[in-house]
């Protein structure tokens, strides 16, 4: 479930039997005359953009910018256009017109996703292409009563009837409304919304990504997620691969064969790792509003194969997909750059020590865990506060005094076992681990602070 206009959103799918193949065949080739217009409409302006590149002379970096020019497609979006569109589009339509609509809105859709890729730098100037088969249902197009769906495809001919009254996720959808539907070919797409009161005091958790851990930062303390099983599993199947590759030659059939099974086997585990593991997120923290940074492989790719292997083998966005359904609220547009390396205090460069695990501040003494320091600047941010010795006292440090003193009252201290008071690192104590074993090895340490 996610907020969205303060409305809580839940999807869930059903099965059918209906033969629907042509019907989709048809929506799906509507959808693409309606993209391919809008597509010859497109305006092309042709602008000036500055960029520019790096030049390294030892450890200084020099920017050297020049300027090019850039084709900017402006979209048609006139009352005009838009009507004559659907008079065009319906003179050779067979099922209700109501559907055209849809093919409109989806089209737009498509073309506005292209559009802002585009602009990234990510597509090129290549039309979209419609390769799967659906249909989306309007409200207009279905009528929700006794618990019973019934669907329009040709008004007064044809219509496709779900019953919901032995449903599984009946009483979990109590007091939900409906909203578009989705139908494929064998199954129905289901999402089911409700309002509800939005909070301006909604507490907040910001998580800061790394290779073989999630570290989230909020009023709680400092919560450490253990990623190191899944990384484990994508390492584990590209052995398997190298091992399959080397049968391509003596045995191709069996070699391709192999390669789609495990393929495959990889895919399910870790997406079974990763639906267990945000679930037991969304329920610890329910009423939380989650913080991502807005992280692009693209741009951490470099010339070394190894560190690329290593980047490409991380599913941050695939987490963040799967939270935006299941929390409360997600935002996933926090600028991640030098969250580890940039001082929460003071906002100075800090230093590496202990081989990058511990961070260092030159101007005023802080020492800090790396991942803490990142999740801790990635909280900052996510609330909208600068660097300051004071922001850091009111929105770290104070909230967490009432748990450093429970922890003293329960006689746990305040430094590691095996270390002496000088060498205590800052706000990382010996906290109160909570390990939740989640299918695939995952836990969740939670460090009290």
């Amino acid at each position: 479930m996610v907020q969205r206009n303060s409305y809580k959103i839940l999807s869930y799918k059903i099965k059918h039997n209906y033969n629907v193949k042509y019907f989709l065949n048809s929506y799906r080739y509507l959808l693409q005359k309606t993209i391919n217009i809008i597509w010859d409409n497109i305006e092309w302006i042709e602008k000036k953009q500055r960029n520019y590149y790096l030049i390294r002379n030892g450890k200084r970096v020099k920017k050297k910018y020049y300027c090019v020019k850039r084709l900017i497609p402006i979209i048609p979006k006139s009352r005009e256009f838009k009507r004559n569109l659907r008079n065009f589009l319906l003179e050779k339509w067979s099922y209700a017109s109501h559907y055209v609509d849809s093919a409109i809105k989806v089209a737009y859709s498509i073309i506005n996703s292209w559009r802002r890729n585009y602009l990234k730098g990510k597509r090129g100037r290549n039309k979209p292409v419609v390769k799967r088969k659906f249909v989306r249902v309007k409200e207009t197009l279905y009528v929700y009563r006794n618990d019973k769906i019934r669907i329009t495809v040709k008004p007064r001919e044809l219509y496709l009837e779900f019953d919901l009254s032995n449903t599984w996720f009946g009483k979990r959808v109590n007091g939900y409304d409906l909203g578009e539907l989705i139908l494929k070919e064998n199954e129905l797409v289901i999402p089911f919304r409700k309002e509800v009161s939005s909070s301006k005091h909604l507490r907040k958790i910001a998580w800061d990504m790394n290779l073989l851990s999630m570290d989230g930062f909020c009023d709680k303390g400092w919560i450490k997620i253990n990623l190191k099983p899944l990384y484990t599993l994508h390492v584990t199947y590209e052995n398997k691969r190298r091992k399959i590759q080397s049968l391509a030659k003596r045995k191709p059939k069996t070699a391709k064969r192999l390669m789609q099974k495990y393929s495959a086997r990889e895919r399910n585990r870790v997406k079974d790792f990763l639906q267990k593991l945000t679930t037991k997120l969304a329920k610890e923290f329910k009423d939380y509003e989650h913080g991502f940074e807005n992280l692009e492989k693209q741009g951490m790719f470099n010339k070394r194969k190894t560190h690329n292997r290593v980047i490409s083998k991380q599913n941050w966005k695939q987490i963040i997909q799967f939270m935006k359904y299941k929390a409360f609220k997600v935002r996933a547009d926090i600028d991640p750059r030098r969250t580890s390396s940039t001082c929460p205090i003071c906002g100075g460069r800090l230093l590496k020590l202990r081989k990058g695990q511990v961070v260092k501040c030159k101007k005023c003494d802080l020492d800090l865990d790396r991942q803490l320091c990142g999740a801790i600047n990635v909280y900052l941010r996510m609330r909208g506060f600068p660097s300051s010795q004071s922001v850091f006292y009111r929105v770290v440090i104070k909230r967490m005094i009432s748990l450093w003193k429970m922890q003293m009252k329960r006689g746990r201290g305040v430094t590691p076992i095996g270390c002496e008071t000088n060498d205590l690192l800052l706000m990382n104590p010996e906290g109160v681990k909570v390990n939740e074993h989640q299918g695939g090895g995952s836990s969740i340490n939670v460090y009290l602070r």
